[in-house]
């Protein structure tokens, strides 16, 4: 099997996202991506546990994936960092809204009610 390319993995409804520890073990998570101008972005808690391994190494693994994690397909490498640029941000939040839709809105609201839309990152992946 072939190693998926950004636009399969682009199509994905979830790709799990492998981010490393410091000992070097990887500690894999499903989540939701969106292509936009031949990057992949994400978003999480900026004080979760992916984002604190993303700033010891930019390196990860993704996979297509159903929502619980299961993977299924070939991993391949890539790069991760977290974007601040407004201007990204803003494009990467509007291609995943435009992926995911009423979804995504009701997430908003309930992170917007509890308080967390302001500790939101987004995650910029390269292939």
């Amino acid at each position: 099997m072939a190693q998926p390319s950004l636009q399969d993995l682009a199509a994905q409804r979830y790709v799990s996202l492998i981010t490393f520890r410091r000992n070097g073990d990887g500690v894999a998570t499903p989540i939701w991506i969106a292509a936009d101008n031949g990057r992949l972005y994400a978003f999480t808690d900026g004080t979760s546990a992916k984002m604190k391994r993303l700033r010891v190494t930019d390196r990860i693994r993704l996979a297509a994936c159903d929502a619980r994690g299961a993977v299924r397909g070939e991993y391949v490498e890539g790069h991760a960092r977290r974007v601040d640029d407004p201007a990204v941000v803003k494009r990467a939040m509007g291609a995943l809204a435009k992926k995911y839709g009423w979804q995504l809105a009701v997430l908003d609201l309930f992170s917007r009610l509890f308080g967390r839309i302001g500790r939101r990152a987004i995650i910029e992946i390269t292939l």
